[in-house]
């Protein structure tokens, strides 16, 4: 009698598992194209940046690019760490204030009935279509005519009242029982201390999220049609002017682009764990 010999498949699992991971590898890689090419463009030197074709690599790295760079802010007759604080006012202050102002009115949107609300938040989301650029002259009239141009509140207010805090905190708040809040309103609970101790420490993946997202917006806010004072003018428009002094500054501006990349990529970089975190033990349901 024969003995049938089975032979052993390979686990199909396994084959997709790691087919998955050479897809996200080669995804990854991808992205981080531009990333590379930022880091090897501040350390070519000018023969390198005018070169053509072009080349993806720097062949003689060099740190007068940065050298430069730091002349460039040591030569300037306002102190550069002016423009540093500027602008880290101007990102720390918008944002935490945009996260305040958009977690309340998404908790009101989203936990409360009254007359207009869905023709409130149809405005909301209607906001979210113009791009800033086609607001950008209707803000600078109204800046002027209430007197806060060359203020820190022409970069301040505007972000505060941007849509997409809103919209996204709304839709998270929808997800909180409201079982949940009704208990603590029963057990005696002010309606801020519902909103402030119940309902947003369930939405941490938002305001994470949120605040992430408004300090890359501010960190990289030029607002040089709001502020003309040199005293107060952002780290993004000081910066600028200097790559606008012509060919001779190329190597400085790429040295720019990778100065100001590296502060956002750090904040996503530190905060991304805490919002994947949030973001995969976050289960709430009605």
């Amino acid at each position: 009698m024969a003995i049938k010999i089975k032979k052993r498949t390979p686990n199909r699992s396994l084959y997709g598992d790691v087919l998955n991971v050479l897809a996200l590898i080669a995804v990854a890689s991808f992205m981080a194209l531009p990333l590379v090419y930022a880091v090897n463009n501040a350390f070519k030197p000018l023969e390198e940046l005018f070169q053509f074709p072009p080349k993806f690599f720097v062949r003689n790295p060099t740190m007068d690019n940065i050298r430069d760079l730091f002349t460039l802010m040591n030569s300037s007759w306002v102190p550069f760490t002016r423009y540093i604080f500027n602008t880290v006012f101007i990102t720390v202050v918008g944002s935490l204030l945009h996260l305040i102002v958009a977690s309340l009115a998404a908790f009101v949107l989203a936990k409360h009935k009254f007359p207009g609300q869905k023709l409130f938040f149809s405005m909301v989301i209607l906001a979210l279509m113009f791009s800033p650029h086609v607001t950008a002259i209707p803000n600078y009239l109204i800046m002027a005519k209430i007197g806060w141009i060359d203020s820190y509140l022409s970069l301040i207010v505007p972000a505060i009242a941007a849509p997409l805090g809103i919209f996204l905190m709304k839709q998270f708040m929808e997800q909180i029982p409201v079982s949940l809040l009704e208990s603590a309103r029963l057990d005696g609970a002010s309606e801020f201390y519902v909103f402030w101790k119940v309902a947003m420490p369930l939405v941490k993946p938002a305001w994470l999220t949120l605040l992430i997202f408004s300090f890359q917006a501010l960190w990289s806010l030029n607002g040089g049609a709001f502020i003309y004072n040199e005293a107060l003018k952002t780290l993004p428009t000081a910066l600028n002017q200097i790559v606008a002094t012509g060919f001779s500054r190329a190597g400085a501006a790429s040295a720019i682009a990778l100065f100001m990349m590296v502060v956002p990529l750090s904040v996503f970089i530190v905060s991304q764990s805490n919002v994947i975190e949030t973001m995969s033990t976050s289960g709430i349901k009605d």
